[in-house]
């Protein structure tokens, strides 16, 4: 009889535990909405992030590019970017020729690049942002004047020799034409031509004679 009543105690306690757990759980089920999640819009923002604007990438015409505080080659360097690497822009010179990009690591986080050795998408808009100030070289080189001095060689001024003009050109005349008699006119080839036949005769006859 009571091992009989004490499993009937058993069998009551299980089904009031279980009546306690179901009446635990009706709110739920019957308001599911009260258990969804309500992001709120700063957190919203948080998770999202923001936009990281417009995107360039280095051209690969050279290996590096280098990276300066302003948009300018009197700048200095403040580090480089590779061949192919894509950064976030935020603005361009006055001049559009250099571009303002966003460089993690230096005063600022930013930076420029000029913009020929980019590939900025078409269409995109970067707004026009002041460059600092130009800056100024920390030592004024200056020249010693005593030092220079010892290097500059003075070459004292020579005198060119004057110019003399040679001599007039005096062409030798012959004292006579060696084809013209002098007293005749009669041609001096021609005498003896007349001499030469005379001896010819000459001799002729004596031979004749001779014989």
């Amino acid at each position: 009889m009571n091992h009989r009543w004490r499993n009937n105690w058993i069998i009551i306690g299980f089904l009031l535990a279980g009546i306690f757990a179901l009446g635990a759980a009706l709110p739920v089920f019957a308001n599911p909405l009260a258990q969804q999640f309500t992001a709120s819009p700063t957190l919203m923002a948080t998770v999202t992030g923001t936009p990281a604007g417009v995107i360039v990438t280095v051209t690969n015409e050279n290996e590096q590019v280098n990276v300066r505080s302003g948009p300018n080659t009197t700048y200095p360097k403040v580090g480089i970017l590779l061949a192919g690497q894509q950064v976030p822009a935020k603005g361009r010179s006055p001049g559009g020729d250099w571009v303002l990009i966003e460089y993690v690591g230096i005063d600022g986080n930013l930076a420029w690049v000029y913009s020929y050795n980019l590939n900025i998408p078409s269409g995109s808009f970067l707004p026009v942002v002041e460059p600092p100030p130009t800056p100024t070289p920390l030592v004024t080189p200056t020249l010693d004047q005593t030092l220079a001095a010892q290097f500059l060689v003075t070459v004292a001024p020579t005198r060119l020799p004057t110019f003399t003009p040679p001599p007039d050109l005096v062409i030798p005349t012959l004292p006579g034409d060696l084809e013209t008699s002098p007293a005749g006119g009669v041609p001096m080839g021609l005498i003896i031509i007349g001499l030469g036949t005379l001896g010819a005769f000459l001799g002729l006859v004596s031979l004749i004679r001779g014989r």
